[in-house]
């Protein structure tokens, strides 16, 4: 994709919204999404003060920008009932159509086949959006904060809170930090890719997580492929893992889900 990613599919987002709105207004989505009140928890399971406990938000994804075709034939529902025998907090979906290959309906069948929430994982740049998010069964929604201005941060969050959605706002750099300053955010994801040059680095979410706010949780998201990287993000006291092409690569995402989650026996 090269460097001008962000800005391609911001745009392509854009003509998407406005083509949906020939179909379906806003406010009839809006109406909807106020009588789907009743959202699974997403942040709350994750509060777990244990700090030996690995919570993996497993990500459902076909394919990728800077990594092409992944699992194209993957089935959402059986990945997602799969995501839960293995121990997973919670489930990421990304329902992107163009460069991710995902749609609205992995989200709901990975939802119908298991009780774990479940993340819509997108490019949201729209209330249209999140209304939808809403009606299509997300639990929780992705904000990212470097294609949000403040204001447009703080008042998705405040309508993801009237909505009953939770909300993972990912960050990568110290300006992201500075934006997402007293804008409600609570479960801060914290990207190791750069989405401009797609440059991946695990010691970004080493680095970053002291930089949080004391009732922030942090993520730590992308490159995050074995149990060593697990090991290794986790002296900078984060517990919180947000992986998908490892797991959806795998022979047995259960199994592989469990073995990321394993405790180490004492030395």
């Amino acid at each position: 994709m090269g460097n001008d990613f962000l800005s391609q599919i911001i745009e392509y987002k854009q003509h998407l919204i406005i083509n949906q709105r020939h179909y379906r207004s806003e406010s009839s989505l809006r109406n909807d999404a106020e009588k789907c009140l009743e959202h699974r928890p997403f942040i709350k399971p994750m509060e777990n003060p244990e700090t030996d406990t690995i919570h993996i938000i497993a990500e459902i994804k076909r394919a990728s920008p800077s990594k092409g075709l992944i699992q194209p034939d993957l089935i959402a529902a059986d990945y997602a009932a799969a995501y839960e025998r293995g121990g997973a907090s919670a489930i990421s979906v990304l329902t992107e159509d163009h460069w991710f290959k995902g749609n609205n309906d992995d989200l709901a069948d990975a939802r119908k086949s298991s009780t774990l929430p479940v993340l819509r994982k997108d490019f949201t740049i729209s209330t249209y959006q999140i209304y939808e998010s809403a009606v299509i069964g997300a639990d929780a929604i992705l904000l990212i904060v470097r294609i949000l201005s403040k204001n447009q941060l703080k008042d998705y969050l405040d309508l993801c809170a009237e909505l009953n959605l939770d909300a993972l706002v990912e960050i990568h750099t110290q300006d992201d930090i500075k934006k997402m300053k007293n804008t409600g955010a609570r479960l801060i994801g914290i990207n190791n890719r750069n989405l401009k040059s797609f440059d991946t680095d695990i010691d970004t979410a080493i680095e970053t997580a002291s930089k949080l706010q004391p009732h922030q949780i942090p993520v730590a998201a992308s490159g995050i492929a074995t149990k060593d990287d697990i090991e290794r993000t986790r002296t900078a006291g984060i517990n919180h893992f947000l992986i998908g092409e490892s797991i959806v690569r795998s022979i047995d995402p259960a199994e592989f889900i469990q073995s990321l989650k394993k405790k180490e026996p004492p030395l």
